[in-house]
């Protein structure tokens, strides 16, 4: 039986979409327990592994059902842990999906069809074979940056249908979608955000959450600006959304996760190693990072929300 109500129950907040560490070109394991370590005691809800920002198209299936299953073992059931499965083959996808989710994860995303342009019945049948086939909440994820296609209302109402389908994953930065879509399909749909930028209105337009990649970074400011967002202090929410602003621009120079990686970097948290065909950021970049972690540990916003970076 598919625990979606279990999920839904617990899936909420800021989840960290989780940069997957290297060294020497393999999978850091040490660094990535001390990421999740950190990132918990900071207040992160949740993690999405090998997603985007995990660099899932470089990994192998050995690396990726290696990193969900240590990712698993190391969270031990404090927070969720949803697993990216998705790639633009339907097979692949159901089946890589199937054995991510015998390894114990609360649930998956899974992307719309890349590269291949599907029309939006090709996107429904895509999502429709997976759900017949596994046993794991389902989120969608709508990022038409990547994927060169936007998913369709009509189609997000027949996926929300489908056996296992939790949510959604909203990359547009669009703030009229959220509303937009509760009003299609209720409360209970779960939405969150994909574009740190705009997150915070997207919360206050009716989302659930963010699948952050600045958390990686500043995951303590991330979960007290939610936690403020969701407890109605507003002005509050807003004061910590701005001091992330120079870090969001920073983050945004290069392709994910290029920058916050080279960010973890200057936090002496992890290596800033990326496989081709991303490489490291360029040195205007790296300053923009310094500058962005500088300026935030220079203001004055309450307790234990300073960033100290390594410069």
């Amino acid at each position: 039986m598919i625990q979606t109500e279990a999920l839904k129950s617990r899936l909420h907040g800021v989840i960290t979409a989780l940069v997957t560490p290297f060294r020497n070109g393999n999978v850091d394991f040490p660094a990535l327990d001390n990421l999740i370590e950190w990132q918990l005691s900071e207040g992160i809800d949740g993690f999405v592994v090998c997603g985007t920002t995990g660099e899932a198209p470089t990994l192998c299936k050995e690396e990726r059902i290696a990193i969900i299953r240590r990712a698993v073992e190391v969270v031990g059931g404090r927070v969720p842990v949803i697993a990216g499965t998705g790639t633009n083959d339907t097979r692949s996808t159901v089946a890589f999906t199937a054995e991510a989710a015998s390894l114990g994860i609360d649930g998956v995303l899974i992307v719309t069809p890349y590269y291949n342009r599907p029309t939006q019945e090709g996107i429904f049948r895509h999502f429709e074979a997976v759900a017949e086939n596994v046993e794991t909440p389902i989120i969608i994820y709508n990022v038409p940056s990547r994927t060169g296609g936007d998913l369709g209302l009509p189609t997000l109402r027949r996926l929300a249908g489908l056996r296992g389908v939790v949510g959604l994953k909203d990359a547009t930065g669009d703030l009229s979608r959220p509303l937009g879509v509760t009003n299609l399909l209720g409360d209970g749909f779960l939405q969150f955000s994909g574009h740190d930028a705009t997150a915070l209105g997207f919360c206050q337009a009716g989302g659930r959450g963010t699948i952050s990649v600045i958390s990686n970074v500043a995951p303590g400011l991330c979960a007290q600006m939610h936690k403020a967002c969701f407890e109605g202090d507003i002005r509050q929410a807003q004061s910590i959304d701005r001091q992330l602003r120079p870090l969001f621009a920073a983050l945004e120079r290069e392709t994910n996760p290029g920058p916050a990686k080279y960010g973890l970097h200057l936090l002496q948290r992890a290596s800033p190693e990326v496989r081709l065909p991303l490489v490291e950021v360029m040195p205007e970049t790296a300053s923009a990072l310094r500058d962005a972690f500088q300026e935030i540990a220079g203001k004055e916003a309450g307790d234990d929300i300073a960033i100290q970076p390594v410069v």
